[in-house]
């Protein structure tokens, strides 16, 4: 029996980590793999199309100007519905947290068909941190079928949940599988200027830190920028016009800190593996950054990633000046400190994510 797949994503961190599954899923003929695209962010997203070569068979096209939660969860249930009626696929596949995974999710139980979570059981258990992002990964889980879980801590939290053992499969994360992609030695970059050994990533863009918050961080690395102008600080800013309004207003004034356009995925992980420190309040940058022994300060307060503060590869800082300052300042002055993130062991897996998704994909469906 064929087993037709449909993978569902949006965003860009969703098509990353989506990619290289859909490539298993394209390689194996157990498989039927078709593509929906929400466009939940358009151009970034399409970066990521072309460059694993993915095409999809629909795109809903849902982005507009300042779009609300309600607008984006909305416009996707309406335009899944008469695509999952008309192709009934066998399994909705969606991955990790965002709008695009919950709506989808909501749009396949409606048409009852059985749904897959990629990176399944991630948890804060604080519903409003991430916002909404928590209690998008909570609600999916409530409504899947299959639950692929990166570590056995997030196997631990699914089963808290009373969540069926059988259906939990232990995967590693994609995100690894990905930089099997892009990550090469001899990759060039362009428009950014780096120095040996000293090169510092800032990414910055959640919901929950816009405000106030991304400010006291901003104040924080000009402080750092302005006791350390031997490192080069590179921030790819976010599309979002609140980030790129604050960056400007606080950190363009230094000669050290590069204020650059968002960069593809290829040059983005070739870029963080040529990084020192990388300062960040992405989910992925958590989980991409330890493989290549590159330590995390984390701009968060809470974060659905426990397994690399344990490891000791992240360290979890918030984003209060004074502490951000302090955080960053000991890693560049204290070299045992350093040495002891940067070789800390990754917990998120050895790049098999996507093949032991297959596998579980093909068992639940060929069960006697």
């Amino acid at each position: 029996m064929t087993i037709k797949v449909f993978s569902v994503f949006g965003t860009r961190p969703e098509a990353i980590k989506m990619a290289p599954l859909v490539k298993a899923l394209e390689a194996d003929p157990r498989f039927e793999s078709k593509v929906i695209v929400t466009g939940q962010h358009r151009e970034m997203l399409d970066q990521v199309l072309t460059i694993f070569d993915i095409q999809s068979d629909y795109d809903i096209n849902i982005m507009s100007t300042n779009q609300t939660l309600t607008e984006i969860t909305t416009r996707i249930l309406l335009a899944l519905q008469p695509i999952l009626e008309n192709e009934k696929p066998d399994i909705l596949l969606v991955h990790g947290d965002t709008t695009t995974t919950f709506a989808a999710s909501l749009a396949a139980f409606y048409q009852q068909i059985k749904i897959g979570h990629v990176e399944a059981g991630l948890r804060t258990w604080n519903k409003y941190s991430p916002f909404p992002e928590e209690a998008n990964r909570q609600m999916t889980d409530c409504l899947a079928d299959l639950y692929f879980a990166p570590t056995t801590a997030s196997r631990e939290n699914l089963l808290l949940e009373n969540h069926p053992e059988d259906n939990i499969f232990v995967t590693g994360n994609t995100a690894i599988d990905a930089m099997k992609y892009t990550i090469r030695d001899s990759h060039q970059l362009t428009g950014v200027n780096l120095q040996d050994g000293k090169n510092i990533i800032l990414t910055m863009h959640r919901r929950e830190n816009l405000g106030s918050k991304m400010q006291s961080v901003f104040l924080a690395v000009s402080r750092i920028a302005r006791e350390f102008p031997e490192y080069q600080i590179i921030f790819p800013m976010h599309k979002n016009p609140k980030v790129r309004d604050l960056a400007q207003k606080h950190l363009s004034q230094f000669a050290n800190i590069q204020l650059i356009e968002p960069l593809d995925v290829v040059d983005f992980h070739n870029l963080m593996a040529r990084s020192y420190l990388i300062l960040s309040d992405s989910g992925g940058v958590q989980e991409e950054a330890p493989s290549m022994g590159v330590p995390v300060l984390v701009l968060r307060d809470t974060t659905e990633r426990p397994e690399g503060v344990t490891a000791g590869t992240l360290r979890l800082i918030g984003t209060d000046e004074s502490v951000v300052y302090q955080e960053i300042k000991e890693l560049l002055t204290n070299k045992t400190a350093y040495q002891k993130m940067a070789q800390a062991k990754n917990p998120y897996g050895d790049g098999q994510a996507s093949e032991r998704i297959l596998s579980g994909i093909y068992s639940f469906f060929n069960q006697k």
